[in-house]
């Protein structure tokens, strides 16, 4: 373990799918081959990013509309990623 968080923070501004990849690959240093699909953050997130790791992610309702299903497909992996790992913590803030 490296000692250092990489933390992500998706604030909201990320209303696609790319932007939040994009987001999740800068700030988390994910790397080059990462394939920019739920399948291919599940790989990295649980076999290559060094920990720790903690990612916030504020989702209004009507992000969540926007996103589809893949907000609640993003919310379950991140989920079950924390489940997987010590050092992985996920804070989702959910707006009225």
């Amino acid at each position: 373990m490296s000692g250092r968080v990489k933390r992500c923070r998706l604030d909201g501004r990320q209303r696609t799918p790319a932007a939040i990849y994009d987001r999740l690959a800068r700030d988390l240093d994910l790397p080059p081959h990462f394939g920019r699909n739920l399948d291919a953050l599940w790989d990295v997130l649980t076999t290559e990013v060094e920990g720790p790791v903690q990612i916030v992610w504020r989702l209004d309702p009507r992000l969540r509309a926007e996103l589809g299903p893949f907000a609640e497909a993003l919310l379950t992996l991140f989920t079950e990623v924390a489940r997987e790992r010590e050092d992985f913590t996920f804070t989702p803030i959910t707006d009225p």
